[in-house]
């Protein structure tokens, strides 16, 4: 086997997960580098201009389609990279470093990837549904490795769909040659700028019908479609470049074809692959990340747009990032662990190290930012440097459905005091 090789970029930055000290396959050693390099060249410099204007980074998705990243997730034998959920994730986690807001939309498209393949291949499904699946992913799979399309996947209705608690509002009625959609996704990525919109649904035979969880329909929606409207303001504390405006959709008629995934399948593979609620913790790694290295290049007076001045030699500042290394450390450590052990039905224990750490990574990424920024000083609060826009976009990821920082601790302390189907009831 051939050893991975260490890879650093053009400004000198290794990678977050150094390939021989982290065993990382050499398919995981070649795209982690593929991304920190492009990331760094390209996503980089334009980060500070789509912050400040919000808008979605179109030429970093140029970029990524020209470097096959927009189909990483997409089997080999269908013209993809053939990734899977952890080499997806060790990925993103490069790009998240140098563009927060990309990595987070990336992440919306990719997982529309990630869920109707390595995932759902995972499952035992019927036969004859498996080979249906087959044949309608290779057109949403062809359209994104030929023609470079994005998918996003608006998720949020502002309700407790999205932790799973209940059935989506947005509902999909089946009629004549396919569906007619009717609902609304708020804080849906990519609004606007997607090609299509992988909306989860509830399906309806008839329009009286009670929703049901079990009968959730995936569905890919053309963002041209006759009924679809995008609406709202976007003016965000962070991750403004993701253009997360509120999605409508009015009627709107899919044919069969659109289907992502069969009906009905959606609530098992969620409850099955509970890793899959982790994509957005890789932005946010990068973040960390990032934090650390600018305030290590600022106290050795390296960092862009800076004076050449040197502050490494005092103790406080010492002390400041030696902290900062543990915190980055610890929270590297469990995150590598809990990717690393994603697969269906884990063990109550890989469960609970999953929610520690999509918690861990979350809080950790705005607590290395505010410290960096502490042991900066009044340098950081310029919008010139990265700094304040790390620590904003930072801020965000603790309150992300499905798995915010809260819910991750109410879940962490029950599964610790009850086991499965235990209660106080007398």
């Amino acid at each position: 086997m051939n050893k991975p090789v260490q890879v650093k970029t053009a400004t000198g930055d290794a990678p977050i997960f150094e390939p021989e000290a982290w065993g990382l396959t050499p398919k995981q050693a070649e795209l982690t580098a593929l991304a920190r390099s492009l990331a760094a060249k390209n996503f980089a410099p334009r980060a500070a201009e789509i912050d400040r204007e919000a808008r979605f980074p179109t030429e970093n998705y140029r970029d990524m389609a020209e470097a096959g990243l927009l189909g990483i997730c997409i089997p080999e034998d269908q013209g993809g990279r053939g990734a899977d959920l952890k080499t997806y994730m060790l990925t993103a986690a490069e790009i998240g470093r140098y563009c927060g807001a990309t990595a987070l939309t990336f992440n919306m498209h990719v997982s529309s990837c990630l869920w109707t393949g390595a995932l759902l291949d995972a499952l035992e499904i019927a036969p004859a549904l498996r080979a249906d699946h087959e044949e309608k992913r290779k057109l949403h799979y062809a359209r994104i490795v030929r023609e470079g399309k994005i998918y996003a996947q608006p998720f949020s209705e502002g309700g407790a769909a999205a932790a799973g608690f209940k059935a989506f509002g947005t509902t999909a009625l089946k009629v004549d040659g396919g569906w007619r959609i009717t609902g609304k996704k708020i804080f849906a990525s990519l609004s606007g700028h997607a090609d299509y919109y992988g909306a989860l649904c509830t399906a309806l035979d008839h329009p009286d019908e009670d929703p049901s969880r079990r009968n959730t329909m995936y569905l890919a929606v053309p963002a041209d479609a006759e009924g679809v409207e995008v609406v709202g303001e976007w003016d965000p504390l962070g991750m403004r470049g993701t253009v997360s405006r509120t999605l409508l959709f009015k009627d709107v008629f899919v044919g069969e074809d659109a289907q992502l995934m069969p009906r009905g399948i959606y609530p098992e593979a969620a409850t099955r692959w509970p890793h899959m609620f982790m994509t957005l913790t890789p932005t946010y790694m990068g973040i960390a990340q990032a934090a650390y290295d600018f305030t290590v290049k600022y106290l050795r007076g390296e960092a862009p747009g800076t004076p050449p001045v040197k502050r490494r030699m005092y103790p406080t500042k010492q002390l400041a990032v030696a902290e900062m290394r543990v915190k980055l450390e610890q929270a590297k450590a469990l995150w590598f662990a809990a990717i690393s052990e994603a697969r269906p039905d884990p063990s109550k224990d890989s469960l609970m190290r999953a929610w520690a750490a999509q918690n861990t990574v979350m809080e950790t990424a705005n607590a290395l930012a505010a410290l960096a920024i502490r042991t900066c000083g009044g340098q950081s609060m310029l919008r010139s440097l990265p700094l304040e826009r790390l620590y904003r976009d930072s801020r965000c990821g603790s309150l992300m459905l499905p798995w915010t920082a809260e819910l991750c601790m109410d879940m962490l302390g029950k599964a610790a005091l009850y086991e499965r189907g235990e209660t106080d009831e007398e």
